[in-house]
């Protein structure tokens, strides 16, 4: 179950991107064309990004932030963080996480797909790709990846061994020794190919124990339960949602005459056996997605409440989008952004709060100065979310004023430009109107008012 992004990745957190052995050009047609309609174009755009990061020949880039992700996918960072889930889900991606301090960083390993004939044979990719797809295009897609086989018995093996070819000569170590200098240094390591571990199935939930005490030594032998069979009951009880009692008789209708378990009619009884259960449908592929409980409570859900969501799940450039009713941000606006960002590591909620805020008091423009002077402020008071910075920029609005103000002392007298009419937060509004009255009425003379206007109603009567 998937949790809430914010408590796993924030966009200031760094990551390396490495792979497990060299990538090839065939291993980007198999993602393309068979993991592709499995993960989405979200995912998929994650995993290219990721392998682009990789220099050509090596096997760690330098590291970059999640913000940058963002950017490149144009997408928010909860999407980056579930993409990112599906990817280890699916077996091409492995995370590892780094803990200093206050600071957290990531290695991705980039993990290739599996072979083709690993998986068309997988008994649970395969099968949803079917799903997915159709039955034409899945045809088609086997026929892209296989080719003619040829009958090598047919014919005589010819070829020659290495001493057929080749002569050793005197070598003399005295200089180099070529064994010696073929040894690696430490943190170094060989580039090769890897090979994906298959799908990662630590979490499904299957009694294997209850499924052996419905299965005794004389009908069906103890080793008759390969890996290979393990494996295979794992993937099929969670495809097909088949519990230990289900899996007993598909198990024993999957026997040969030798009592070993036929990994082909393992499938197809299994097959069958969700067929009758459902009316032939394939199952389908869906995120694991936490749902929310719904909270017990009378009042709706407030408006502010529904901004927080907001602000925890939008990324600061499309913020300032939406602030412009859709308009692309400024290069200097996202540069600011980032730069205040990167240099004071605000929570991305925090951070979309000041950019709103700094906005609403200072005639929509996103002045950098006053924007890294209060965020360095909220930093140092460990301000971890959105509402928390709502809530200190109501208590501290005083102060931040006076720092905006604090260059406009002696240009009171400038004409006022006209405002633009934008789309702004509602969240510091509250209790907002009641101090513009009470500035409006800063400096008003009640009693000179009062006596002039006492004048002009004697010299009226006269």
């Amino acid at each position: 179950m998937m949790k809430k992004h914010w408590n796993e990745i924030q966009p200031i957190d760094h990551y390396t991107v490495g792979t497990n052995g060299i990538l090839q050009e065939y291993d980007r047609k198999i993602i393309t064309f068979l993991y592709q309609p499995l993960i989405g174009s979200v995912c998929y755009s994650l995993y290219m990004s990721l392998w682009g990061e990789v220099e050509e020949n090596r096997l760690w880039s330098t590291h970059s932030t999640h913000y940058h992700l963002m950017n490149v996918l144009s997408v928010n960072l909860q999407e980056v963080y579930e993409a990112r889930m599906k990817l280890e889900g699916i077996g091409l991606l492995k995370a590892f996480e780094k803990r200093d301090n206050e600071d957290r960083s990531f290695l991705y390993e980039l993990q290739p797909p599996l072979t083709p004939q690993e998986f068309f044979h997988d008994g649970m990719l395969n099968v949803y790709l079917y799903r997915k797809i159709g039955r034409t295009h899945y045809l088609r897609l086997k026929k892209f990846f296989t080719d003619e086989s040829v009958d090598k018995q047919q014919h005589v093996n010819i070829t020659r061994s290495f001493q057929d070819v080749f002569t050793s000569e005197q070598i003399n170590f005295l200089q180099h020794d070529a064994n010696m200098d073929s040894e690696t240094k430490s943190g170094e390591q060989y580039m090769k190919y890897g090979k994906n571990g298959g799908l990662p199935l630590d979490d499904i939930d299957f009694d294997f124990q209850l499924l052996l005490a419905g299965l005794s030594e004389s009908m069906v032998p103890r080793k008759a339960f390969t890996s290979t069979v393990k494996e295979t009951v794992l993937k099929l009880s969670y495809l097909y949602g088949i519990d230990p009692l289900q899996m007993k008789n598909i198990v024993l209708s999957s026997l040969d005459a030798d009592d070993t378990i036929d990994i082909e009619l393992l499938r197809k009884t299994a097959r069958d056996w969700y067929g009758v259960q459902t009316g032939d449908q394939l199952p389908d592929l869906t995120a694991r997605i936490e749902t929310k409980v719904p909270v017990k409570s009378d009042k709706p859900r407030t408006k502010e409440e529904e901004l927080i969501d907001y602000l925890e799940t939008t990324s600061p450039k499309d913020v300032l989008s939406d602030i412009s009713n859709g308009g692309a941000p400024s290069k200097a606006d996202l540069q600011a952004v980032e730069e205040v960002l990167m240099s004071q590591k605000l929570p991305i909620g925090v951070m979309n709060v000041l950019v709103q805020y700094v906005l609403l008091k200072t005639d929509m423009k996103l002045t950098k100065g006053y924007m890294e002077k209060i965020a360095a402020h909220w930093s140092r008071k460990k301000v971890t979310t959105a509402s928390e910075a709502m809530e200190l920029a109501k208590k501290e609005h005083k102060q931040y004023l006076e720092w905006a103000e604090g260059k406009k002392e002696n240009k009171t007298n400038r004409r006022r430009k006209p405002t633009r009419t934008e789309k702004l937060p509602e969240w510091f509004q509250e209790g907002e109107t009641e101090k513009e009255i009470d500035s409006s009425l800063d400096g008003y003379d009640f009693e000179a008012e009062k006596k002039k206007l006492e004048e002009e109603l004697k010299n009226f009567r006269k």
